[in-house]
């Protein structure tokens, strides 16, 4: 049995740029960039020397730079996710990265395949800007995730601030201080801006519609309305901290009731694709009898066409809202 080691290969290159491009990352920016820091990067930024008004500056440009950035052709369908993820790399410098990344690609091609320079340039290309897409994609997935656990316990604790006597700003001062990334430093923006002279609600809101998530535009509204009609605003969030945590648990038990089906339907979308790549790999020649028929080149594009409907549907089927 021949084996054939082309799709092995092109397996192993796209794998080899997903971890480059997170290398890249890591290096340039080092761990104050990781979402699992204990310190959250506002304040290792400013424990390094840097000053308030620096950091603060640095941070803002981070958070608008890739939706300032639309107009960039192509660059469109990476900007909402990178302003989510707040990826620390300016567009120009993620551009430069697929560019690199697409070189590598088409050097570990020219090195492991014989496929004609036109298609490794094609492939290396997808990979380097799939890969970079996928790479942020994935952190913006994994930041929301991350600010949506840690928001019922930074309500609760602006609640416990309140009650002792403390202000409101000088409350989102303490989730800024005491709170991890992502929300720590989001916090720790809005902290700044309102001793600068921003509105404290005017920051939530912004922050609201820039990570496009309900709870907190809920915190947003709550403080806003108290701002303008007045109440006991820690009674109003300890509400709202029950709300969202109960909203988070349902949501848990959802994932957890539909997981079965989510995994069934991701394994029949992906088990097509794997058998053809498998078929490939383990018998080169299968197709050799059929493949300069007149009918072959269509009938795989039927196939093609089959397996993208399968993965729609299925995506659809087990996209489950609440």
């Amino acid at each position: 049995m021949q084996i054939a080691t082309a799709p092995l290969i092109y397996g192993a290159i796209f794998f080899g740029v997903l971890l480059l491009v997170e290398g890249i990352y890591l290096t340039v920016f080092g761990k104050s960039i990781s979402l699992n820091n204990r310190v959250n990067r506002r304040l290792a930024l400013m424990e390094k020397g840097g000053r308030r008004e620096e950091v603060l500056e640095q941070l803002r440009k981070e958070m608008s730079q890739h939706i300032n950035a639309t107009g960039i052709p192509l660059y469109s369908i990476l900007a909402n996710k990178a302003q989510k993820a707040n990826i620390a790399f300016t567009p120009k410098a993620l551009i430069g990265i697929m560019a690199l990344l697409s070189v590598f690609a088409y050097v570990g091609l020219t090195i492991g395949t014989g496929a004609s320079p036109m298609i490794r340039a094609a492939v290396a290309v997808a990979m380097g800007v799939g890969g970079v897409y996928l790479w942020v994609a994935g952190k913006a997935k994994k930041r929301l995730a991350a600010i949506e656990e840690q928001l019922p316990d930074a309500v609760e604790l602006m609640v416990r601030s309140l009650r002792v006597g403390h202000p409101f700003s000088s409350a989102v001062g303490i989730v800024a201080k005491e709170v991890p990334d992502p929300l720590g430093s989001e916090f720790g923006i809005i902290s700044d801006e309102a001793a600068y002279g921003r509105d404290i609600s005017d920051s939530l809101k912004a922050l609201a519609e820039r990570m496009d998530m309900q709870d907190l535009r809920f915190l947003a509204v709550a403080v806003s309305i108290q701002a303008q009609s007045g109440g006991n605003l820690a009674e109003i969030l300890e509400g709202l901290s029950k709300v969202i945590r109960a909203r988070f648990k349902l949501f848990r038990r959802v994932k957890a009731i539909t997981a079965e089906a989510k995994w069934s339907g991701m394994f029949l979308s992906a088990f097509p694709i794997g058998a053809i790549i498998m078929i490939n790999v383990l018998q080169p020649h299968y197709y050799d009898a059929v493949k300069d028929t007149p009918a072959f080149i269509p009938a795989c594009l039927i196939v093609a066409a089959l397996l993208v409907c399968n993965v729609l549907f299925m995506r659809h089927m087990v996209n489950i809202k609440v």
